[in-house]
């Protein structure tokens, strides 16, 4: 069972193609992100943060695991990424912020 609330320690912030910023605060984000926005379709590390945010959703995986996978798949694809401050809140309709 998905669990959608399941937070990160520290939220991630990245910087998307379009110079905005998303703050992420846990795999469900992430995930939505990855599958439906993701810049890049066939990569190998965007497949395995997939997998793992499923995982971690399920609580089969570690949040930190797939975190860590989240952030090396937007590295991949060109999108900085940065540690939030762990009680960041979504800004600007509730998901992106100006840079």
């Amino acid at each position: 069972m998905l669990v959608p609330d399941l937070p990160w320690s520290v939220p991630l912030i990245v910087r998307l193609q379009n110079g905005m910023q998303h703050i992420f605060a846990g795999p469900f984000e992430a995930l939505d992100f990855l599958e439906n926005e993701w810049p890049l379709r066939r990569s190998q590390k965007r497949e395995r943060a997939v997998r793992l945010c499923r995982a971690a959703l399920n609580r089969r995986t570690p949040l930190a695991v797939a975190r860590e996978s989240f952030v090396s798949a937007c590295l991949e694809a060109g999108l900085p990424v940065a540690a939030a401050h762990p009680h960041a809140t979504k800004t600007s309709g509730g998901q992106r912020s100006r840079p």
